[in-house]
């Protein structure tokens, strides 16, 4: 991974990142209440252009994050966005991927357990960034001992800072039993999604997915796959509740989201998915995908926002 940032939006403004600083007594870091987001800017070379990927859809999934957070704020996904080319202009990020991070959190500095009577402030800062699972082209993945948490005891549609304390046991026991990643049942059984990101499984040429209803996030890279599966592979993708064992019998899955991007799945608990390599159609989704955000494909550029050239 490359250098940190050297700036942050904070309080209001953008400052140097040794300033941007909170209290021990801020409530967001004693109890967990503020929501994150994740968002990616690619670099092409070609153009040298460094392009923000569904930057407006992000900004308003962190504003409904603080709708679930009672968190209001004089902002919308089109100033967030002002806010973040300002930001990665000063940076000057060139030749490199970025991951920003977009925080809302609340602010005030007390104790006590609870959403409302709180002040709340927005955060944001960037940093070059690779992959997020080194085996991108052929993870090994294990079934969780944790669950994921339900809709009724913190909600996964939102990325709340406090729940991914569960997402840290999850991630922390795969690793340290020699694992990439792992899968997370809900509690109904069922496969929910990754310890961050969300899951996806080939069986007899159909794409299925777990619903949103399984506790998982939202996700906007999970909407395009969805999409340039059906649209441009011409895999139909199925929605729906998927029982552990059928990832065993599966030809293929992989996770996607911001972060992680799109990571084949080809061993789960020492069991080969599919031929225990890198499958025919998470090959092409990979290709696509990247092209996708790189800004390659014209007639998705309007997911594309350049940050250096004229705005589209």
């Amino acid at each position: 991974m490359a250098q940190g940032p050297s700036y942050a939006y904070f309080q209001g403004k953008i400052v140097p990142i040794a300033e941007a600083k909170v209290s021990v007594m801020t409530h967001a870091l004693n109890y967990g209440t503020g929501a994150f987001g994740g968002v990616r800017a690619y670099w092409n070379d070609d153009e040298k252009e460094l392009f923000i990927f569904r930057p407006l859809d992000h900004f308003q999934r962190v504003l409904n994050s603080g709708k679930l957070l009672m968190i209001d704020l004089p902002h919308t996904p089109e100033t967030m966005l002002n806010i973040l080319l300002e930001l990665l202009r000063m940076e000057n990020y060139r030749g490199v991927d970025v991951y920003i991070r977009p925080l809302i959190y609340k602010s005030s500095a007390v104790i006590g357990v609870r959403l409302h009577d709180l002040e709340a402030d927005f955060t944001m800062f960037a940093q070059p960034f690779g992959s997020y699972i080194h085996n991108e082209e052929g993870s090994r993945v294990t079934f969780s001992a944790w669950r994921r948490l339900d809709d009724n005891m913190i909600p996964a549609r939102g990325k709340i800072t406090g729940a991914y304390a569960n997402s840290a046991f999850i991630k922390t026991d795969a690793a340290l039993s020699g694992f990439d990643e792992a899968l997370v049942l809900n509690q109904n059984g069922h496969i929910s999604e990754g310890s961050a990101e969300n899951f996806f499984m080939v069986r007899d040429g159909v794409a299925i997915t777990p619903p949103v209803t399984a506790n998982i996030l939202e996700g906007i890279t999970r909407r395009t796959i969805m999409h340039l599966l059906s649209e441009e592979m011409g895999v139909p993708v199925e929605v729906r509740d998927i029982d552990r064992t059928e990832v065993f019998v599966a030809d293929e899955a992989f996770f996607c989201g911001t972060g992680v991007q799109v990571v084949a799945i080809t061993e789960v608990d020492h069991r080969p998915v599919g031929t225990g390599k890198l499958g025919p159609v998470v090959r092409q989704l990979r290709q696509l995908y990247f092209d996708l955000v790189r800004g390659k494909i014209a007639k998705y550029r309007a997911w594309n926002v350049p940050v250096y050239g004229p705005q589209l």
